[in-house]
């Protein structure tokens, strides 16, 4: 009783005081309303699109489109008026008789039980339990029966109404009882955006969707009627459940509508008899990621590079945004088609990805994401929802990492001509240990080629046939350090995050560089596709490394005071952009090495390339660089290829729950393994890319640069032919090549040298064979053939100048 009591004299004193006085001091001394509440900010539903604007996913944490005063039709005001707050347009945000009348009843019954609240007050009410409140308590707070509460609402609704009318007066010069209606148009406007209407509907434009399928503009007076009922209590109002019910709400607020307005009772009682009208079945919104389908995994991608760049998960599906993506729909469509054609969704323990990116020396635009199986919830149909596409996953890329031995190799001097020793079996110490198997010595790491290749074969023919000890002994020169900096550097950056793959505490980077392991130019170690499609970018965009970036564009719509869009002046709605910090780019190797790379690079689809039979059942004539990869044990295998215009990696890889190797045709999970980077990977990649390479321009490699072609002065091996051996020696020392030296039979004079191996560049620091003419050969003008046994390759046919 004496709570209520007070609650009545706190009533009260407004009227005693003025209502303006009541208002200044609820501000001053009760508490501030909210900056937000005084906005009418409330959650809406953020809008993700391709890059052509076509919406792809709708992500919100309450299904809410945000209309404006004039986008709400006419007779949806009337109704919630006329059910709610009769008097609202003539109240100062408190209906005090109503409120007297209520705080009495509640008096003299010892408990709260009517409200008396007007709309402003339930505007208020549903503000801070829909908007404001993060936890159950705050939710309870909002929603507590008791007087404190009824009162801090009460001083709220005059402070939240004055405010708005000053804000009238103020800044469009009105008088005191025109700037009253515009602050009730704002509110009423806030109310039916904030209210839920049940079906998971927040406000009233998703709510004439979810029932009517029609804007909250086109509401027939029947529907806005069932609508405005529904508030009374939704769940027990929800036509679906409870039609009945449902009508006979509608028809009281028909009846109160008529009482309003009595020149429409003809109508509004011909509106009594019609039926609900309700579409068969709610339309709800699919939420989330799921409705983005097979862009799911970009869609995904983009949420997790916005909350690693200051737009968090939870701002997004609160926001309102327009997030415009980089996604192309034709390249979209070409990627998935081709990864699904070669890699069935349903197939047990196998998936493919990729990722298709448009190198830029500003940007990385991602175009395209896809994997061989479809986004979604269904695991039984083969579906996922892991982040495949962008996840340290699988065995590994396999030779495709010899890109990164070759690029750092060219960093420290070696040429692009450079002729590399191709040993048919390699036993190396310090590099790892694989002693013990196949015959391999103990504390050595053992690797051989698969298949047969020439003694000594070019840097570019080396890359296109990819034999593996070529590679790991010219890792061995250029040192495994520099090399996985090289592939960090170049878009491999989850290889510095410590505990990423399985090292304990260690990143992929330190495990490497700490057991100097040779194997590293085979790519034995998981990889994330969407980084090796970058990697692909990297060197497509002349060394300089971006983000791949899933973003266009951020926009929020613009609105007036009343909620209403502001159009600009090319007749479309406003928009203000929703600024995102993104990484910037990074010049991370000379222009002129990716350019040499992208050369080196242009065999692997012709002639003997790795490659060259899918770029041939494809029918591609257009220049590309690539590399093929096939891990040891065949259970994962790659396809990195760029060209000017796009880059893209297509990783297969093994997704069951245990080991096991692949199988090429169709690509299957096997006991024995025969799935090269050439077959599946490949075919793939010319699938997806071939049908839209010609989408965005002609396609070119850029220019040779000339001076990676013999190699920079570090790795230029200096001309010591004719000179004698003693003096060949020094000259080379001094360009810091190590030197050894044996005979060669010549008609030169005895002591000169005939040629060396190498002869063009070579790595810094690296041993240079000179061949001393033994002068046993006369009478011969011209060159000569023979076979000479080099150091570390074995025989080797050369000719020999005369």
């Amino acid at each position: 009783m004496f709570v209520a009591g007070l609650l009545v004299a706190g009533l009260l004193f407004p009227v005693a005081s003025g209502l303006g006085v009541a208002s200044n001091r609820a501000a001053a001394a009760v508490e501030n309303v909210s900056s937000e509440l005084l906005n009418g900010t409330v959650p809406e539903v953020t809008t993700m699109t391709d890059v052509t604007g076509r919406p792809i996913a709708l992500l919100y944490d309450q299904y809410r489109y945000q209309v404006g005063f004039n986008d709400i039709a006419p007779d949806m005001v009337r109704a919630i008026v006329s059910i709610e707050d009769r008097r609202f347009f003539d109240h100062d945000g408190v209906d005090w008789k109503g409120t007297i009348r209520a705080a009495l009843k509640n008096s003299s019954s010892g408990e709260v039980q009517q409200g008396a609240s007007t709309l402003d007050q339930q505007y208020i009410k549903n503000y801070q339990l829909f908007v404001l409140s993060r936890t159950e308590a705050e939710k309870q707070a909002a929603t507590e029966t008791t007087p404190a509460r009824k009162l801090r609402e009460v001083r709220m609704a005059l402070t939240l109404e004055q405010t708005l009318a000053d804000q009238a007066k103020r800044e469009q010069g009105l008088g005191p009882a025109e700037a009253k209606q515009e602050a009730k148009k704002q509110i009423i406007t806030r109310y039916l955006n904030t209210v839920p209407f049940g079906n998971n509907a927040f406000g009233v434009e998703a709510a004439s969707l979810t029932y009517f399928g029609v804007p909250a503009s086109k509401l027939r007076v029947e529907q806005a009627a069932m609508l405005a009922g529904m508030v009374q209590s939704s769940s027990a109002l929800n036509p679906y459940t409870n039609p009945e019910g449902a009508t006979e709400r509608r028809n009281l607020v028909l009846d109160q509508m008529i009482a309003n307005f009595p020149d429409r009772r003809d109508e509004l009682e011909a509106a009594k008899k019609l039926p609900l009208g309700t579409l068969p079945q709610p339309r709800i919104a699919q939420q989330g990621c799921i409705s983005a389908k097979s862009a799911g995994f970009l869609c995904d991608y983009a949420l997790k590079f916005l909350a690693e760049n200051g737009l968090s998960r939870n701002t997004v599906l609160r926001g309102g945004y327009i997030i415009r993506t980089t996604l192309d729909p034709e390249v979209q469509r070409s990627t998935v088609a081709a990864l699904q054609a070669y890699a069935a969704p349903q197939a047990d323990g196998v998936a493919q990805v990729s990722s298709v990116i448009r190198p830029g020396r500003n940007s990385h635009a991602i175009v395209a994401m896809g994997s061989s199986r479809n986004y979604g919830l269904r695991l039984k149909a083969g579906e996922t929802v892991q982040p495949q596409p962008f996840s340290l996953i699988g065995d590994g890329a396999g030779s495709v990492f010899k890109v990164f031995t070759t690029a750092a190799a060219l960093e420290k001097g070696l040429g692009t001509n450079a002729m590399i020793p191709v040993p048919a079996t390699l036993q190396v110490t310090g590099m790892g240990n694989s002693g013990g198997v196949n015959g391999c010595p103990p504390m050595y790491y053992c690797v051989k080629n698969d298949g047969k290749y020439p003694a000594m074969m070019s840097l570019t023919n080396a890359l296109a046939q990819s034999p593996n000890t070529a590679f790991v002994k010219l890792l061995q020169r250029t040192g495994v350090k520099p090399t996985v900096d090289m592939a960090v550097r170049l878009g491999l950056r989850s290889y510095t995050i410590p505990g990423s793959s399985g090292f304990g505490d260690k990143s992929i980077a330190t495990y490497v560089k700490e057991g100097n392991l040779g194997s590293f130019t085979l790519g034995p170690f998981p990889v994330n596709g969407l980084e090796l499609s970058n990697v692909a970018a990297t060197l497509a965009s002349g060394g300089v490394w971006c983000p791949p970036n899933p973003i266009a564009s951020i926009t929020k719509i613009k609105r007036d005071r009343y909620g209403n869009v502001i159009i600009g002046p090319d007749g479309k709605p406003a928009q203000a952009p929703v600024p995102v910090a993104v990484p910037k780019c990074e010049q991370v190797v000379d222009r002129g090495l990716a350019n040499a790379m992208a050369h080196l690079l242009s065999k692997d689809d012709v002639g003997a390339g790795t490659a060259a039979a899918a770029a041939r059942g494809a029918g591609w004539s257009l220049p590309l660089s690539s590399k093929t990869g096939t891990t040891e044990a065949h259970r994962s295998s790659a396809f990195l290829g760029y060209t000017n215009n796009l880059a893209a990696a297509v990783y297969a890889y093994n997704d069951g729950p245990l080991p096991s190797e692949l199988c090429s045709g169709p690509l299957r999970q096997c006991g024995y393994g025969n799935l090269y980077g050439g077959s599946e990977p490949a075919r793939t990649w010319f699938a997806a890319i071939g049908p839209v390479a010609g989408n965005f321009g002609p396609t070119f490699l850029p220019p040779n640069p000339p001076e990676y072609v013999g190699g920079t002065p570090r790795g230029r091996v200096p001309n010591v032919t004719g000179l004698q051996a003693s003096e060949a020696t020094a000259r080379l020392q001094r360009a810091g090549f190590k030197v050894t030296q044996l005979s060669a039979a010549s008609s030169r004079p005895q002591g000169s040298v005939v040629f060396t191996a190498p002869s063009d560049s070579a790595m810094p620091g690296s041993t240079i064979t000179i061949y001393v003419s033994d002068g046993r050969r006369s009478g011969s003008s011209g060159p000569t053939e023979t076979t000479v046994e080099v150091p570390g390759v074995g025989p080797v046919i050369i000719q020999i100048p005369g």
